[in-house]
């Protein structure tokens, strides 16, 4: 069925990805490795992300960025603005993340460059939207966190809340960005015309408390206990993590023959019919009795060797990784998901690609983030005709670099 289908399935689609940090940047990545053509565009001194920490480049901004090529341009001056207009005439998509109205306050927000491209797809990503009483509220992943709920449902019981040790909002609305954007470019297809697309990272981060707000549902629509590993909505046990020799697993039974074959595993085959433990619903009751039958035989393994038993017997369980053994993982590495790369700046680095993979094609070679203003001069040429001396005069009035 994907035979000839050799091509990259964005090849040909041409992107201005004016993103910064993270949430906009990996709505471009996800674009530039599903094989289009995208450019990334910063102002004269590129985006913040290059200089946090001071640290040269930073991992993070490599990993966003792979892919991409650049260009450098001066949206505060005049002749800047006439130049990403004219880049947007030729332009499919024009995707960004900054503060609603900001785009419009430099002259060239979605109304002005849709008019000049009635096929452009602009896909704007914000913390709360392009409208609402909210909408004007400084957002970071975490600042979206703490209003968004995550933080109110995780951690532990007796403690304060906690964030998430990841990105999760940031990241959220960037998925949610790029699939929004290939809904528009598909109705494009149709009817000849783009559209307006904008995604709140406080509304991409709602779905994903389902099991919070079922729990809250359960306890009288009250705020439920948060509860560390365990199941958010006490709806099974076993479901937590335990200790072993050497750190830890993370174990779930969720049908009737995964909790049975663990306590053959264990050697508890007995507890079977044990009144406590007749169905998932009494033993997530028993969750503590559950945790004291699994957590022995546990402690005497080390984790992986436990894992593997685990495994075997067709149990749901997982180790504990820290991030040096989630890098080193031998099967996103074969899959190609992960590629040790000799970066120029930051020496022996691992650096991800797309997760999406399309049945014929190779997944693209993995290519570096670009310099700041790297491709300008074929990106103009390429896209705009525009020869080496007229780009030079740009470069002189401080619209490019």
């Amino acid at each position: 069925m994907t035979e000839g289908l050799k091509t990259p399935p964005l090849q040909g689609v041409k992107v201005l990805d004016l993103g910064q940090i993270y949430n906009g940047p990996y709505a471009g990545f996800l674009l530039a490795h599903g094989g289009a053509d995208v450019v990334k565009v910063e102002p004269l001194e590129g985006e913040a992300l290059r200089r946090r920490g001071g640290l040269g480049v930073p991992l993070s901004f490599s990993a966003l960025n792979t892919n991409k090529r650049g260009i450098a341009i001066n949206l505060k001056a005049k002749r800047g603005k006439a130049l990403l207009i004219d880049l947007v005439k030729q332009a499919d998509i024009l995707l960004e993340n900054f503060a609603p109205g900001a785009m419009d306050r430099l002259g060239v927000g979605p109304d002005v460059l849709m008019d000049v491209n009635p096929r452009l797809v602009y896909a704007s990503g914000t913390g709360y939207g392009l409208s609402g009483p909210d909408k004007d509220n400084l957002a970071m992943d975490l600042t979206v966190q703490a209003v968004g709920g995550v933080m109110g449902i995780n951690g532990p019981a007796d403690g304060p809340p906690l964030k998430t040790g990841l990105a999760v909002c940031d990241f959220l609305g960037g998925v949610h960005l790029y699939s929004g954007i290939m809904t528009a470019l598909y109705e494009r297809s149709v009817t000849g015309r783009g559209r307006l697309v904008e995604v709140a990272m406080q509304e991409a981060l709602y779905p994903a408390l389902a099991s919070n707000v079922a729990g809250m549902h359960n306890a009288g629509w009250k705020q439920p206990v948060r509860r560390g590993n365990r199941h958010p909505t006490r709806g099974s046990a076993p479901y937590n993590v335990y200790e072993c020799t050497d750190g830890h697993i993370a174990i779930i039974c969720v049908r009737e023959h995964h909790w049975t074959n663990l306590l053959d595993v264990i050697g508890r085959p007995e507890l079977a019919n044990d009144p406590r433990f007749a169905n998932q619903a009494a033993r997530a009751e028993y969750e503590d009795d559950v945790d004291a039958v699994v957590a022995p035989w546990l402690r005497e393994r080390p984790k992986y060797e436990a894992a593997e038993i685990l495994k075997q017997n067709r149990i749901p369980a997982a180790p504990v990784r820290d991030l040096l053994e989630v890098t080193a993982d031998r099967h996103m590495h074969e899959r190609g998901m992960l590629h040790d790369v000799d970066h120029p700046v930051m020496g022996k680095i691992v650096l991800p690609s797309s997760p999406m993979r399309f049945g014929g094609s190779e997944p693209p070679a993995l290519r570096l983030e670009p310099e700041i203003g790297e491709h300008t001069d074929a990106i103009l040429s390429e896209w705009l005709d525009m020869d080496a001396k007229s780009a030079s005069r740009l470069r002189d009035e401080d619209v490019l670099i």
